[in-house]
């Protein structure tokens, strides 16, 4: 069994991609892809990492995990979400590093399906505007400590990518930049399905319809489904070029207000983000989405 396993992250598309690959269910299912809904396997997956605490499913484990997943005996995908296997949302900035239970919670889900093909994929996002995101979700008694002890300067993504690489050595994983998702969006719904671009996909402007005026919307809507458009690059510019006209300032741009968080420290985290994308493209086996 191929297991796409999307790790989230946290404040990225809150469970659209899940949501989006179910409107097709059944047109994956008829290739070989179980997309089952979340509330089906959650709690399942948290109590088998609870009771197994990283050991090795056994081979009936496993098979049970499967069986309660997929319905249909022809299933050669399966595929899996939630924006908490890496860890709770105040986890993921914990002790000044993104997500320090990584490593950990990585190796528990990939032993989860230890005798099968497993793949990760995460999307992830500047910590210029995660930090804030994920503090301004959680109630005061919990965000102040955690900026108290923050240090954003020290926050690299490739450190949480080379902590889940060094656990899983022979795992796959795909990694986006969120600020890119809504150019990218019908590659990843296809990548995690492993399905080909011949089977057109329900869902695949998603993403773009809460970030953008109605009216230009439906514009942009038109215009893909009436042209032909060859290739994903241009498919890209034609969304970047509506985007421009028509994207909602408040729904693409985030007011920041955390004390100490200057404009100076946003650009020095922006810079850094930009230019950490250098080091994930380095790391073995993880391949890097690019708009």
């Amino acid at each position: 069994m191929q297991i796409s396993i999307h790790l989230g992250a946290h404040c990225t598309d809150d469970d659209q991609l899940v949501k989006s690959l179910l409107k097709n269910s059944g047109a994956l299912a008829k290739r070989g892809v179980a997309v089952p809904g979340p509330g089906r396997y959650r709690g399942l997956l948290a109590d088998a990492l609870v009771k197994l605490q990283g050991a090795r499913a056994d081979n009936d484990t496993q098979d049970m995990l499967l069986d309660a997943f997929i319905d249909q005996s022809d299933i050669r995908r399966l595929v899996l979400g939630h924006k908490n296997f890496l860890g709770a949302p105040h986890r993921s900035i914990e002790h000044n590093q993104l997500y320090h239970l990584a490593q950990r919670n990585s190796a528990w889900m990939r032993n989860l399906f230890a005798n099968h093909e497993v793949s990760f994929f995460i999307g992830i996002r500047n910590p210029a505007t995660f930090v804030p995101a994920i503090l301004n979700d959680l109630p005061a008694p919990a965000r102040d400590p955690l900026l108290a002890q923050l240090d954003p300067r020290g926050l690299f993504w490739s450190d949480a990518l080379h902590a889940i690489r060094d656990a899983n050595p022979t795992t796959p994983i795909t990694v986006w930049c969120n600020e890119d998702t809504p150019l990218l969006w019908p590659e990843i719904m296809q990548i995690i399905s492993g399905v080909d671009e011949d089977l057109p996909l329900r869902g695949t402007l998603d993403i773009l319809r809460p970030i953008m005026n109605p009216d230009g919307f439906e514009r942009m809507h038109d215009y893909l489904t009436q042209t032909e458009i060859p290739s994903h690059a241009q498919r890209r510019r034609v969304i970047a070029t509506f985007l421009e006209k028509y994207a909602l300032p408040d729904e693409i741009e985030q007011e920041i207000d955390l004390p100490g968080w200057t404009e100076d420290l946003i650009d020095d985290l922006t810079e850094a983000y930009d230019e950490d994308m250098n080091e994930i493209v380095q790391i073995p086996s993880v391949h890097l989405l690019i708009a």
